[in-house]
């Protein structure tokens, strides 16, 4: 990837060719699959309780007696401890190694989640729910960077885009079956299913994923870790990159935090299962998000980026209509969008940072579910104050940022081109 390309390349294509001797991990090869799977399964698992209390944020509103916004928090509290944490966690992983730390993370987060349903209030299940955060912050980045050192690097795009795919399953199932589980037996109830849920994908991940074989253990000293930062927030692409991730992000925690309100309230006075059930529309991110790899091949980074800004851009306004199928509609844009979007921009992190990946990795998912939060608020706090259209201003907004960043990224590369000598 160019140093100073924020889109305008293809990452599918290696410059140099892959040598026979190279024993990374290929499509097809011994260990693939079930690389793929237990990573896969490792995504449901963190999406599954990262936003288990999401969908169920009408009833939390009503159990606890607090508003929307306040209600929010179960979520904001969840991805922003994932936040503060993801970096520390990436540090733990270059010392003692990716397997180890994912796996402790998943162990400690299901722990938490057994808790969860006994929260006596609002602020014991917020603060519950900062701490499974904080488990779960040793997972996003310490995957991509197991993935950039195992997998040959023609590979590397569709492998995150599994990952990111299991992500999206997660998220999706997660809040379906809390929505009809809630519905009949209340919301404590409905996320201790999600715990035992993630137990099972923690228990299969840890015996499926393969011991990694290019793993070489790095330095805990505070200093070199700062260091390795530090070079990674001067170099231009990863700041717009991560950026990108944000605001993709910003959009998403928004939306799918508000929507469960929406369709509460009339014209559409849905119950909590149908609303539940609303996330199906998850299945178009699983698709996008594994297909990036295609798309960037076939449109190149930049392209992708723009195509997936457009697309989230355009289904934020078609949800604008008081008509159920139009606002559906709307969600399948928003998602597919969102998905390939955090795609192209996550995996190309892993191809731009060649030392320190893990910490490289663990800024972006930093600076993602800082986005995840601040949607989750400032689109709770648009829609008490403007109702939908203020949630998707907010929205529309971060989309213009992502295309902005896309521009500026393009001239950027266009004037090193320049004046680098032929």
């Amino acid at each position: 990837m160019s140093p100073a390309d924020t889109g305008a390349s293809t990452i599918v294509a290696a410059t140099t060719p892959v040598p026979d001797s190279d024993s990374r991990l290929t499509p097809g090869g011994p260990g693939y699959r079930r690389m793929s799977f237990a990573l896969f399964l490792a995504g449901v698992a963190t999406f599954a309780l990262l936003y288990s209390t999401q969908a169920l944020l009408p009833l939390i509103s009503s159990g606890f007696g607090v508003s929307a916004s306040a209600a929010s928090w179960t979520v904001a509290a969840a991805t922003g401890g994932l936040a503060v944490f993801v970096l520390p966690m990436s540090a733990l992983s270059e010392r003692f190694g990716r397997r180890t730390v994912m796996t402790a993370s998943l162990v400690v987060a299901v722990s938490i989640g057994v808790l969860v349903p006994f929260a006596p209030s609002l602020g014991a299940l917020v603060a519950l729910r900062f701490l499974q955060g904080a488990a779960l912050a040793g997972l996003p980045a310490s995957a991509t960077a197991y993935l950039a050192e195992e997998v040959r690097p023609k590979a590397l795009v569709t492998a995150i885009g599994l990952f990111v795919a299991g992500n999206s399953v997660g998220g999706m199932s997660g809040r379906v079956i809390t929505g009809w589980v809630a519905q009949e037996w209340g919301w404590r109830v409905a996320v201790a299913v999600i715990g035992v849920i993630a137990v099972g994908c923690a228990v299969a991940f840890r015996l499926l994923l393969p011991a990694p074989k290019h793993f070489t253990p790095g330095s805990l000293r505070p200093r070199v870790l700062a260091r390795t930062v530090r070079d990674h927030l001067a170099n231009p692409l990863l700041c717009r990159l991560y950026a990108i991730g944000a605001l993709f992000m910003t959009v998403f925690g928004g939306v799918y935090t508000v929507i469960g309100y929406r369709l509460t309230e009339a014209p559409f006075s849905l119950p909590q299962g149908i609303i539940g059930s609303i996330f199906l529309v998850y299945l178009v991110g699983t698709v996008s998000a594994s297909t990036a790899g295609r798309l960037v091949g076939r449109l190149g980074r930049r392209g992708a980026l723009y195509l997936a800004g457009g697309t989230t851009a355009a289904g934020l306004l078609v949800s604008l209509a008081d008509s159920l199928p139009l606002v559906l509609l709307g969600l399948v844009l928003i998602t597919a969008g969102f998905f390939a979007g955090h795609a192209v921009a996550s995996s190309a992190v892993s191809k731009t940072a060649t030392t320190g990946r893990a910490q490289a990795s663990a800024l972006y998912q930093s600076a993602y579910y800082i986005g995840s939060s601040t949607g989750s608020t400032v689109g709770a706090i648009a829609f008490h104050a403007g109702g939908w259209a203020g949630t998707v201003g907010v929205g529309v907004l971060a989309v213009l940022g992502v295309v902005t960043i896309t521009v500026l990224g393009s001239r950027a590369a266009r004037v090193e081109r320049a004046l680098t000598p032929a």
